[in-house]
């Protein structure tokens, strides 16, 4: 076999060493994935029921709300936890995390200690079933406390949190939440306080975001903590400022630019209890998703 004969017959080879199956990776596909949270749009579904639709839709993750049809709890048993995990196994879907509603801003000390004692279930829940995070929140600045007071105990709260989910190999995520405590700076001090690197954002795509239409400076702010990302009503990115406009074009590009490459999950207020409805509307809302996050 000549040279030439050689070279053509062995190009084939060439392609695989690459490490892409038919054609090169489109550059403009976004680094992230869209998953779902089931708050709400899920909410009235029960597991396989809202495994089989984000199969279907092509969703990636699911971080299951507490309180909701999923059933994904911490009374679960051992048994109930290994066959949610291998449902989630078998569907190809991954099991973010739990989102709590474990909150450490109570003035009664004894409110803030059982919030945290019912996020270690939670951690223990999520690291049976092999998720990854528990997101918990603030939920607002006691008007008989000095924000500065409230803000330093939740974030001291989160340390224990934090160092619960280290010993159990998973995260807290932070959700930027409630009056007050959701406003960036405050977000910011939150995390100062707590500094412990098993702890960190879930971004929230809220209106206290906005400065001057841009969402830059809170970004900035917050951006090193970063773990799991929430978004909502993508039809309204390019909607006036008073009728709900969130710029999502701009937050998805800075997602990039921080190699941000996990999820942001899909959490808009109302329920679809019919799953084929579900299906068609989730289909049109990650067309929307792909429109604006593609680079």
């Amino acid at each position: 076999m000549d040279r030439r004969t050689f070279l053509a017959s062995s190009a084939s080879l060439i392609v695989p060493s690459l490490g892409w199956a038919d054609s090169p990776p489109d550059p403009k596909a976004p680094p992230f994935k869209l998953g779902i949270v089931s708050y709400m749009i899920p909410a009235k579904w029960d597991l396989p029921t809202t495994l089989r639709v984000c199969k279907e839709v092509g969703l990636a993750a699911v971080e299951c709300r507490t309180t909701h049809k999923h059933g994904v709890e911490p009374t679960l048993s051992a048994d109930e936890r290994k066959k949610v995990k291998a449902l989630f196994a078998d569907s190809g879907v991954v099991f973010w995390g739990s989102g709590t509603v474990c909150e450490f801003h109570a003035v009664d000390p004894k409110v803030v200690q059982k919030n945290i004692e019912d996020c270690k279930k939670f951690i223990q829940l999520v690291a049976d079933i092999g998720g990854v995070g528990v997101k918990v929140r603030p939920n607002g600045l006691p008007k008989e406390v000095k924000v500065e007071k409230t803000l330093e105990q939740i974030g001291k709260a989160l340390i224990e949190c934090g160092k619960a989910a280290q010993n159990a190999g998973v995260e807290i995520w932070v959700e930027v939440h409630g009056t007050g405590t959701q406003d960036p700076p405050h977000m910011k001090t939150i995390m100062e306080v707590c500094n412990h690197p098993s702890v960190g954002i879930t971004w929230n795509s809220n209106p206290t975001d906005i400065k001057e239409g841009s969402i830059k400076e809170a970004f900035e702010m917050l951006k090193k903590w970063i773990k799991s990302c929430h978004i909502n009503d993508l039809n309204k990115q390019d909607a006036p400022k008073d009728k709900g406009f969130y710029p999502y074009r701009e937050l998805f590009q800075l997602l990039r630019e921080i190699k941000y490459n996990r999820y942001t999950l899909i959490e808009e207020g109302k329920a679809i209890d019919n799953p084929n409805e579900g299906i068609e509307y989730l289909k049109k809302y990650k067309r929307r998703w792909l429109e604006l996050a593609q680079g």
